[in-house]
């Protein structure tokens, strides 16, 4: 065994125990799990600085980057390669903000996207899904967004929705834009959103607006989180388009690749990782020469080919680099998006599923992202699936009881009451066995004491039998406050508009 790999952990103050009315704190007790030996995170990331200088990165001619960049001391060529010296880079990694918050529909509520917090959102943008009553995959629509969207603000452990599926049958600019407005119609809690378009964005901000009541009320309290994917080391005139937007507007964002190692990006999870991170500074570093302290944040998620079948999948290369991107954002002080989450390569719900799921999500015990997408997503993240929703809802809170951590105190050990029953003696009818039974308790919905056993008068359902049940129950039963009359009469003429000019155009 090398020496490096047994290094001693580095001595940290220790952390306050996480507070029960913070969901989504895993900053306590435990520290996150760093795969990468002290000094090769700075390789990685000098690795990605050296990329940007020597390689440099494509952005559309067509778009403001390159005179922002040549503003900044950068070479621009003619095709719009543009190299960005390492003190460049390094300034807008300084300036970038470090956390942001986003509120829910209400301003009422916020979630904190930080180095300290872990929030779930299901998606995204399945094309697909199962069909509740066939359990048949088939093309999605606005109706099954809607859907979903509702099951998702019925969720405990839910704090966000994000495009689960798109809107196929209308899949331009004028659905990505209808997709945002259902978002907003179906649940109260914040959103995550993903357009192609740049127009759509914009709309997205003017909608945004009318339900927080004007921009500068939008810009105080964010109501969304948006995502901008461009390709590996080129920006498209959108995506540059999408990150000024964000940057100048106030709006919170995530910019990254998604990169499949081997075919857009090279096959090891080092080199892979290097590709993606310097599309990520490139990106923090033009929202920054626009608007100086924006929170817009790298986010890339790192994928590999499986070489048996030219498939995404691979699931140890995948798993490993989402911990080693953490770590990496971790030793800059950035908050990481990149949390694998509840997706599945499986083709249905079924058995295989629910162990890629449950290992993707107890990787975020130890990784710490600061959000955990895709729950949600099957079939290599081409369809939906409620089920698996539910699933990744309960896990969620699983990780949520770990993360609470382990008080040690004069009462916990209860030394006295061990003094007292002695070495033959037994504990059931103590207060302290009372008022402490039911601590540290994961309240899964669909596994413990939920579980059918013979001990137990339970029904004997599988575990999709269980999901099932509680599925119809939520479409049964859970309502979404609606907006108000003049907000939504807003929102129907900002696409309104929207239509007349883009016809017009």
């Amino acid at each position: 065994m090398h020496a490096e790999s047994i290094r001693p952990r580095k001595r940290q103050p220790r952390p306050a125990p996480p507070r029960r009315e913070d969901p989504g704190i895993h900053h306590g007790p435990s520290l996150p799990y760093d795969p990468l030996a002290p000094g090769v995170p700075r390789r990685l990331i000098d690795a990605a600085f050296t990329l940007l200088e020597q390689a440099g990165v494509a952005f559309d001619t067509d778009s403001e980057a390159p005179a922002l960049f040549a503003a900044a001391g950068c070479e621009v060529a003619a095709d719009g390669v543009v190299r960005i010296p390492r003190a460049v880079v390094e300034a807008a990694l300084a300036s970038v903000a470090r956390q942001a918050r986003l509120w829910d529909r209400e301003g009422a509520h916020s979630i904190r996207l930080d180095c300290q917090h872990t929030w779930f959102f299901p998606g995204m943008t399945c094309i697909k899904v199962y069909d509740l009553e066939s359990g048949e995959r088939r093309e999605s629509t606005a109706a099954d967004l809607a859907l979903i969207t509702r099951v998702a603000d019925a969720l405990p452990n839910i704090d966000g929705v994000c495009i689960a599926c798109k809107d196929i049958p209308h899949s331009d600019i004028h659905g990505e834009i209808a997709e945002f407005a259902i978002m907003a119609r179906n649940t109260v809690k914040p959103l995550e959103y993903l357009c192609e378009h740049a127009a759509s964005f914009a709309v997205a901000i003017e909608m945004a607006a009318a339900i927080r009541g004007g921009r500068e009320a939008l810009a105080a309290r964010p109501y969304f989180l948006q995502i901008i994917t461009p390709l590996p080391l080129n920006y498209a005139k959108t995506h540059v388009d999408q990150v000024l937007l964000a940057a100048r507007n106030g709006v919170p964002a995530s910019v990254g690749t998604l990169p499949i190692g081997g075919a857009s990006s090279p096959i090891t999870v080092a080199g892979c990782i290097a590709q993606s991170l310097a599309t990520d500074f490139a990106g923090m570093t033009l929202a920054q020469l626009a608007c100086r302290g924006s929170f817009v944040i790298g986010s890339s998620d790192v994928s590999f080919m499986e070489p048996a079948t030219g498939s995404i999948g691979n699931f140890v290369q995948a798993s490993l680099a989402d911990m080693l991107m953490c770590q990496v954002r971790r030793e800059l002080g950035l908050p990481s998006f990149t949390g694998l989450g509840g997706q599945s390569v499986a083709r249905r719900f079924n058995q295989d599923a629910v162990w890629e799921i449950s290992s993707n999500m107890m990787q975020a015990f130890y990784s710490r992202p600061a959000t955990c997408d895709y729950l949600g997503s099957l079939d290599e993240g081409i369809t939906y699936s409620l089920h698996s929703l539910l699933l990744c809802d309960d896990l969620a809170g699983l990780l949520r009881s770990l993360w609470q951590g382990v008080r040690v105190d004069d009462d916990t050990l209860a030394l006295s009451q061990a003094l007292s029953v002695g070495p033959r003696g037994n504990y059931l009818a103590l207060d302290h066995t009372a008022s402490h039974c039911r601590e540290q308790l994961w309240p899964t919905r669909y596994f413990g004491p939920n579980i059918p056993t013979s001990m137990s008068s339970l029904p004997d359902q599988e575990l999709r039998e269980r999901i099932e049940t509680d599925l119809r129950r939520i479409i049964a039963t859970h309502s979404v406050p609606a907006l108000p009359d003049a907000v939504l009469a807003e929102l129907d003429a900002i696409r309104a508009r929207f239509a007349a000019g883009h016809t017009a155009s």
